[in-house]
């Protein structure tokens, strides 16, 4: 499987990740021009940056991916649907939306199907594909279940892992991340219906992970080491 990827047809499985709190425009900025020299599949900004990804990439064939109640999806429903029309209006063509993680805990699953459904709505009306994010590593295999059930149910585009974001406290206090795991995307793609995809984000960041990531189902990637990882296919490709 992994043998017939040429290193362009990878680089249409990344969304490249621009989303830390500390990147200034001009970070911002280099990134978008990375995203556009290696043709990605999306860069993956922050909202207020949709207007400027959509000039910079404007001609590339990379799409604008935006994320919304990023990156704890605390905000109420009606805001992130805003949100969703917003960046939509401002140019980007996918959306990444985090679900209520408390709500998902606490097991108030209407209120979760609710919102992906009205999220997902929003953004297929305006041409636009939904990416959830579960944030895997508060949650147990029983949540991601149900979380799989429902982008079924409500036909979205992809069932995404994590945030990149979603640290953990230790019992010493500290704070711990892991991301996209093997066992996970196993469960996620299981579960899922056939047509929702399956994306991975937190902690990809060879090519060897990647291409075993694609060999259980993975077809869309969030990433910052984008530059490494095609270069590398590159070298192996001769």
């Amino acid at each position: 499987m992994t043998e017939q990827l040429t290193p362009a047809m990878i680089a249409k499985m990344i969304d490249h990740s621009l989303l830390h709190p500390t990147m200034t425009d001009d970070a911002i900025k280099a990134g978008l021009e990375l995203s556009r020299k290696y043709e990605v599949a999306t860069a993956c900004v922050k909202p207020y940056s949709v207007a400027l990804a959509r000039e910079m990439l404007g001609g590339s064939g990379v799409g604008v991916c935006a994320v919304i109640g990023f990156p704890h999806g605390n905000n109420t429903t009606a805001l992130k649907v805003a949100e969703t029309g917003q960046v939509i209006r401002d140019g980007a063509t996918e959306v990444d939306m985090v679900i209520n993680i408390g709500k998902a805990l606490g097991g108030d699953w209407v209120y979760v199907s609710d919102e992906i459904k009205a999220i997902n709505d929003t953004t297929v009306a305006a041409g636009a594909i939904l990416k959830v994010i579960f944030e895997t590593d508060f949650l147990e295999d029983a949540h991601i279940i149900r979380l799989c059930e429902i982008c079924s149910e409500h036909r979205v585009a992809f069932a995404k892992t994590s945030t990149g974001f979603g640290f953990v406290k230790g019992s010493d206090g500290t704070y711990g991340y892991t991301g996209a795991t093997e066992h996970h995307l196993k469960l996620m793609r299981e579960r899922c219906a056939p047509e929702v995809q399956i994306k991975a984000s937190g902690g990809v960041r060879d090519l060897d992970k990647l291409l075993h990531f694609y060999s259980l189902g993975v077809t869309r990637f969030g990433a910052t080491a984008t530059a490494t990882m095609i270069e590398t296919a590159r070298q192996r490709a001769g």
